[in-house]
């Protein structure tokens, strides 16, 4: 099957590791943008024309839905790794398997989820001890964004497939055409039709699901991978478990991170409506400002799993410090925009002078600490692409025992009050940063073979050899 020679499918296993990874990470990275903007849609125009509990609900809701999306798409992921590392090695026929194996598993994981999602949204947003006043509107957003479960997990597992050959762009051309039909429906069912918060969540469900369809659609068409015969429509247990043994992890990583922000936000609820408000509004912010680290980190894992299985360790080791170089960099923009435009950016969302002072406040405190966040992603992404199954239920463990315990010392016991609802995130992104640097040395070194000293006038490379030595 001649498939290398198509102009959407990448082999990273040749070629500038640089080049690899920034081309493939900016049509990931403006996928990702135009992924939040369906929140930021839905922010913005709740926040702008429904008023500031309204806006509070849906941020209220963020962590449950975020629990329920996470324990779906690790599976997915997990899907990528493994066709990647299949694809290195040159094994198109296991690509395909592997793509029906986790497609046939991400049809059946959303249903289950999605109904018990629905069930449980009134007891767990009471578990987060949600303001009464705003009750009613969170569980009918969070009920909505169950039914577009598996809308998102489709999504997100198709575009997992379609990077794991080299292919960042056309997921996003899909996401760019849902985002505008997101935002046109939100303007007509809150501000022409009046549906409120309903509409809100009714217009991020229909776009979603115009999303899959036409993925799905344009992969079939144009990716010689999703072209599906009768001898590839077999589910085997081998296939089965190594999507599983990596998947699971990271489903586990992702929910772990899910219960912790849950935990965050029972914190964050017992402060008040405004202190809710400020909260999503950097919440809202903070995950665009994770976008290209996330991006970052899937382009290493691409990078780091085709060439894992096409056994060119030294290419790993280029993508990890080729990576860290561009993370520093982007760090230290982020860094500046967010202390001299905090206040601007999250007047974006909400017109409340309080809101709007306590949010600008939080993004001073949480930037100061985007280095360790951006280390985290780093290692996650390259210690993933080589198959390390421990690291993402390792991280999950470590951010999950920070969340519970950190914001109530600080919020509760050492006086910082509500800002330490922020500093308390950026320490749990020390922790978990530390973590990581420490998981890389015990775990990226044994497996992957270094040379003895390599050579690199980098400042990481330069740092690396002689830890080494």
């Amino acid at each position: 099957m001649k498939t290398r020679n198509k102009s959407n499918i990448t082999d990273m296993t040749q070629g500038s590791p640089t080049k690899h990874i920034l081309l493939f990470a900016l049509p990931t990275l403006i996928g990702n943008i135009f992924q939040q903007v369906y929140n930021i849609a839905d922010s913005m125009i709740v926040g702008r024309f429904l008023g500031a509990e309204a806006f509070a609900a849906v941020g209220a809701t963020a962590s449950i839905t975020f629990l329920f999306f996470a324990l779906c798409n690790g599976i997915g992921s997990g899907g990528g790794i493994v066709a990647s590392q299949y694809y290195g090695a040159h094994d198109d026929s296991n690509v395909k398997k592997c793509i029906v194996n986790t497609g046939l598993i991400m049809l059946i994981v959303p249903v289950f989820f999605g109904i018990v999602a629905f069930a449980l949204a009134p007891g767990l947003l009471q578990l987060l001890g949600t303001p009464a006043q705003i009750m009613d509107d969170a569980v009918l957003y969070t009920r909505f964004m169950c039914v577009g479960l598996l809308f998102v997990s489709l999504y997100n597992y198709l575009s997992s497939m379609l990077k794991a050959l080299g292919d960042s762009k056309t997921p996003l051309y899909f996401l760019i055409i849902s985002t505008v039909i997101n935002i046109v429906l939100d303007i007509l069912f809150v501000c022409v039709f009046s549906l409120g918060i309903k509409g809100a969540a009714l217009a991020t469900v229909i776009s979603q699901a115009i999303s899959v369809l036409l993925c799905m659609i344009h992969a079939y068409r144009t990716n010689p991978y999703f072209r599906i015969r009768k001898e590839d429509l077999s589910i085997t247990m081998k296939m089965t478990w190594q999507i599983v043994r990596l998947g699971v992890p990271m489903s586990i990583q992702f929910a772990l991170i899910a219960i912790s922000s849950m935990a965050l936000q029972r914190v964050v609820n017992s402060f008040g409506t405004t202190v809710v408000a400020a909260f999503t509004a950097t919440n809202r912010i903070e995950q665009l400002i994770h976008q290209p680290y996330m991006t970052l980190a899937a382009s290493l894992a691409t990078f780091s799993g085709q060439n894992f299985g096409a056994k060119r360790n030294d290419r790993v080791l280029a993508g990890y410090r080729n990576g860290m170089i561009i993370m520093v960099v982007l760090t230290v923009f982020l860094i500046l925009v967010m202390q001299l435009f905090g206040k601007a950016i999250t007047g974006v969302f909400v017109a409340d002078q309080d809101v709007i002072a306590l949010g600008a406040q939080g993004l001073k405190i949480t930037s100061v600490f985007y280095l360790a966040l951006g280390l985290i992603y780093v290692v996650r992404g390259v210690l993933t692409g080589i198959g390390d199954a421990f690291f993402s239920l390792f991280n999950g463990v470590v951010e999950v025992i920070g969340r519970f315990t950190i914001p109530i010392l600080f919020t509760s016991y050492l006086g910082f009050g509500n800002a330490g609802i922020w500093l308390s995130s950026g320490v749990v992104w020390l922790i978990s940063g530390v973590t990581a640097w420490i998981r890389y040395y015990t775990y990226f070194r044994r497996k992957v073979v270094l040379p003895e000293k390599p050579v690199s006038r980098s400042l990481f490379g330069a740092l690396h050899n002689r830890l080494q030595s």
